[in-house]
């Protein structure tokens, strides 16, 4: 109960899926693990091949093949203080079946999204390149007050009042074929929209990283989040902007279905 982590939100974590027995992007998961306990000042005892084979371990374990999985470190209760003082790092993974984020017809028809209360630090304010569990504490707000109003998640802006994220994923928009998505300057960068680019590349649609405003919103065609845990799902609406199910949605979600479980090369 005392854990510094608990009191002072010197925590980080990751959120991965395992396919077919084997974790995916499991390599990258676990760098970030450790960089994003070195960007809130501590450092993990543990390497990252050392991460890596407690995570598999965890999976045999619990003898699961396909899981959702949660690696967490934080500091612990050895002092107790604003100071992180002499606390050590702990680590714990935790592994559960874990089937689509929203159900399967929001999977298939697209969510509906709310504008959210509150926005996205400025990265001179916070870590914004960590995964770490305070700077979640408004997208838990954010998401409450969605779903208090009927909406399934909520896009946030970020304090200048550009287009950011939704609560817990990514998000990617479609125009005339080609793919626009915020600069991630002050929110995660995550490793599911790196994939999917990727993906759409292979493809050869052209993918913008830029700017986007809240005016621009009107002129997409498709909207999709893009997460480990959201996998990707696509949007039917943002407030008042409403956007179709495209075909380029469903591609790359198709293509991502693939690729994680093994039927395309690793992109």
């Amino acid at each position: 109960v005392l854990t510094h982590a608990l009191h002072y939100a010197s925590s980080v974590f990751e959120g991965q899926r395992a396919y077919n027995g084997e974790i995916f992007k499991l390599n990258e998961h676990s760098e970030r693990l450790r960089r994003s306990a070195s960007l809130l000042g501590f450092e993990l005892p543990w390497s990252v091949d050392e991460i890596n084979a407690a995570c598999n371990e965890v999976l045999k374990a619990n003898n699961l093949t396909d899981a959702y999985m949660r690696p967490v470190a934080w500091r612990g209760a050895e002092s107790i203080g604003v100071s992180a003082g002499a606390t050590k790092p702990h680590m714990a993974i935790a592994a559960w079946e874990w089937g689509k984020y929203y159900d399967e017809r929001k999977s298939k028809d697209g969510i509906r999204l709310e504008i959210a209360p509150w926005r996205r630090p400025a990265p001179y304010t916070a870590p914004t390149e960590s995964k770490a569990a305070g700077l979640y504490m408004i997208c838990t707000l954010s998401r409450q007050h969605a779903e208090d109003h009927g909406y399934d998640d909520a896009l946030m802006f970020d304090w200048r009042g550009r287009v950011a994220e939704a609560t817990g994923a990514n998000v990617l928009f479609v125009r005339d074929g080609q793919i626009h998505t915020p600069v991630p300057d002050c929110f995660l960068d995550g490793i599911t929209r790196r994939t999917v680019m990727d993906l759409a590349r292979r493809r050869g649609v052209e993918v913008h990283e830029r700017e986007i405003w809240p005016d621009e919103l009107e002129s997409f065609e498709q909207m999709f989040l893009a997460g480990t845990a959201v996998e990707i799902t696509p949007v039917q609406s943002v407030g008042p902007w409403k956007f179709e199910v495209g075909d380029l949605t469903r591609q790359l979600a198709k293509d991502y279905e693939d690729l994680v479980n093994g039927r395309i090369p690793n992109a």
